[in-house]
């Protein structure tokens, strides 16, 4: 679908990308970071899902809108998560540098990521690794970069970016690095037309959903 007539106009697509990873390795503040430039040491721990929007002029002729899903540490051992990666094109999974029980856990929310969503030719959905606080006192694992690397051979992530929410560290260059790969995989990415209706459906779906699981 192409916003507007000729071809020559500008491309526009809406992406839906995921941020998982276990509980306060600091998903929020690297979107909070990214969308908005703000950083605070207080965010609330995430209950749910929560949604940020962030619009990218990516080139003269190509408009991108992030639709990022914050999704809650503990939503892993939960139902929900097959509702929440619908439709996703993205992910990032976060790790915290300082405790090496949520690199451990990554493994697994790769795996839960890959058994619950697929592009359009089933092929797994572009995901990248965020070594976050990289800020603090990394242990041993995050700090091999080899390891790493083999690592995310091993596990199907593009790769791994040492991030930092609080100084604003490889933030929008691990994004862009996961657009550029989104947009690589052109094939059942329709240019977006009015697509705004149904995400905001999908969206209050999604709430609906978490405040009766709530209850």
């Amino acid at each position: 679908m192409m916003a507007g007539g000729s071809v020559s106009e500008c491309r526009e697509y809406l992406f839906k990308v995921l941020v998982i990873g276990e509980l306060g390795v600091g998903k929020t503040s690297l979107i909070k970071r990214y969308v908005h430039q703000l950083f605070s040491q207080h965010y609330r721990a995430t209950i749910g899902v929560d949604f940020a929007l962030k619009v990218i002029h990516w080139d003269s002729k190509t408009l991108v809108r992030l639709q990022l899903w914050d999704i809650a540490g503990q939503e892993r051992f939960g139902n929900m998560t097959r509702v929440y990666y619908k439709e996703a094109v993205g992910a990032f999974v976060v790790f915290d540098v300082t405790r090496g029980s949520t690199f451990e856990a990554v493994s697994k929310w790769k795996h839960d990521l890959d058994s619950k969503v697929k592009l359009a030719n089933g092929s797994p959905i572009p995901a990248v690794l965020l070594a976050n606080k990289c800020d603090q006192k990394q242990d041993s694992t995050s700090n091999n970069s080899s390891l790493m690397e083999t690592f995310c051979k091993e596990t199907g992530f593009l790769g791994w970016f040492e991030t930092s929410a609080k100084d604003n560290i490889n933030v929008d260059e691990a994004a862009r690095f996961l657009v550029e790969n989104i947009l690589a995989n052109d094939q059942g990415l329709p240019y977006e037309e009015s697509n705004g209706d149904k995400v905001k459906l999908d969206q209050e779906a999604v709430a609906a959903e978490s405040k009766s699981q709530c209850c």
